[in-house]
């Protein structure tokens, strides 16, 4: 994380009307270092530290992140996960149903059959959300409660 993503990101703070404040800074730290966090880890991850940050400073701050493509709202499971796209490109997720542990990846050849079904169909895409959802490989090794098998 570079001090330049910091500054693009409190400049678009300000575009949005937002101030730039010593709570704000730190959300956008904590979640600059993330991969998915939710807001509950991060509201957790910022009190447990010291730092007293309001809920709604952290939905706001979170909402300007995903307007301004810092970040993506994604639904896995039950809650929402912010997604750090500010220094990633598009890519794809595997989701285990067990532990919710999650896998980026880019495949070269799902995103030509993406072009290629979207071509054929008289689509022109204007986004992407691909989750397969399975079980790990730790969550395999456990074994199956008779009541489930």
């Amino acid at each position: 994380m570079t001090q330049e993503a910091i500054e693009r990101v409190r400049s678009s703070l300000g575009r949005s009307r937002l101030r730039w404040s010593p709570q704000r800074e730190q959300i956008v730290l904590a979640f600059l270092k993330q991969d998915h966090i939710t807001i509950r880890s991060l509201y957790g991850f910022l009190n447990r530290n010291g730092r007293r940050t309001p809920l709604n400073t952290i939905y706001r701050t979170m909402r300007v992140l995903c307007e301004n493509g810092f970040a993506q709202a994604r639904r896995f499971g039950e809650e929402t996960q912010y997604d750090n796209i500010s220094t990633k490109g598009d890519h794809d997720h595997l989701i285990c149903t067990g532990c919710g542990h999650i896998v980026e990846f880019e495949d070269p050849a799902i995103e030509e059959l993406r072009q290629q079904v979207a071509l054929a169909n008289g689509f022109h895409l204007t986004g992407r959300n691909l989750e397969l959802y399975g079980l790990c490989a730790g969550c395999r090794s456990y074994p199956v409660p008779p009541a489930m098998a």
